[in-house]
């Protein structure tokens, strides 16, 4: 890294140099994990982006913080809240675990709020990042007719591809969780959910509405593809989804809701532009049969090899497989590891 051009960090409209660092990794689990930033990190100037409360024994200013993150925080045995306090000369409360509530600093100089303020921040984007995804905002492509074909799909694969090597029935997606995925989101708490809720609802009025025209889309999903360079060496599968009438409007909505949600801070960008697939075979699935049928875009798997399937003949076979005509009416901010009474996963927001 160019020490003359560190790299920048943008969090809430802001954006902080990334001074190089000399960071020890620790063998333990995440919860272990320590993590401070360098008294040169941050800067101190004031900054508007935040509340600093002026009070009788000087100043003060509260953070939203999703409890599951308050360790990052406290570090080990209170090392990071110490060295943070120290450091900036305030002090730092912070909630029970479990217990939702605000993070307030407090210190005797604006400077030293606002600094302690910033770490707080880079601290809390960095491991947020870490975090596995929650929810994610999906289209459902579960309907009887979809199924149906999807199945016919399965029992075809298996009956002409199962010599194939790694060729299984346990590759296959749940039938019940068929969808699209726009996005994947890491909500912590019932604030962040309802966030996310009502910012869906707000890409309805703005958007959605006037490019759908307030109607359903219809989509066609029919044809498969894979994810990576080989076919030999498949790991995941997908159905390819398209409006029927040719139009873009689909990916228009997928593509402004990630934007949207991306700007707000709730969504990372990933891609340019959201790539429209409904997995259907996937190698992840393989390792456990009660892993979630979600194709994961981001977000840790347990397991840390897949063993690859020869999807060359699938291919072949399958390349115009037509799986049917779906009426795509909502967006759903769906919870992974999940279901609801159809099978799907239980949805927290609708558009």
């Amino acid at each position: 890294m160019d020490v003359l051009r560190p790299p920048l960090i943008r969090i809430g409209g802001r954006v902080y140099r990334k001074n190089l660092i000399q960071e020890q990794a620790f063998p333990r689990e995440e919860e272990e994990e320590d993590f401070c930033a360098g008294p040169g990190d941050c800067t101190d100037e004031p900054c508007d982006a935040f509340v600093v409360e002026e009070t009788e024994r000087g100043f003060q200013c509260r953070v939203e913080v999703p409890s599951p993150l308050y360790k990052y925080i406290i570090g080990k045995k209170g090392e990071t809240k110490k060295r943070l306090e120290a450091e900036t000369r305030t002090s730092i409360s912070i909630p029970k675990p479990g217990v939702e509530g605000e993070i307030v600093i407090t210190g005797q100089h604006r400077s030293g709020v606002i600094s302690a303020r910033t770490r707080i921040d880079v601290l809390l984007d960095s491991f947020r990042k870490k975090q596995p995804f929650t929810h994610f905002l999906s289209f459902a492509l579960n309907q009887p007719a979809i199924q149906e074909k999807f199945l016919q799909f399965k029992e075809e694969v298996l009956e002409k591809c199962s010599k194939d090597h790694g060729v299984s029935s346990s590759l296959f997606q749940n039938p019940a969780k068929l969808h699209l995925t726009l996005g994947t989101l890491v909500l912590l708490n019932e604030r962040e959910i309802q966030k996310a809720c009502d910012l869906l609802q707000r890409c309805k009025e703005d958007f959605v509405d006037q490019i759908t025209g307030g109607q359903p889309l219809t989509v066609e999903v029919a044809g498969v593809e894979y994810m990576n360079d080989d076919p030999a060496m498949t790991d995941v599968l997908y159905a390819k989804v398209q409006m029927k009438d040719g139009s873009d409007r689909l990916q228009m909505v997928a593509d402004q809701l990630v934007e949207r949600f991306v700007a707000s801070g709730l969504m990372l960008k990933e891609w340019d532009r959201v790539k429209l697939h409904a997995t259907v075979m996937n190698t992840l699935f393989r390792k456990d049969p009660t892993e979630e049928r979600n194709h994961t875009m981001t977000g840790k798997s347990s397991f840390k090899e897949r063993e690859s399937f020869n999807g060359q003949n699938i291919l072949k076979l399958f390349e115009n497989f037509h799986f049917g005509e779906v009426q795509l009416d909502s967006v759903r901010l769906s919870q992974r590891f999940s279901s609801d009474a159809s099978g799907y996963y239980a949805t927290s927001g609708l558009l």
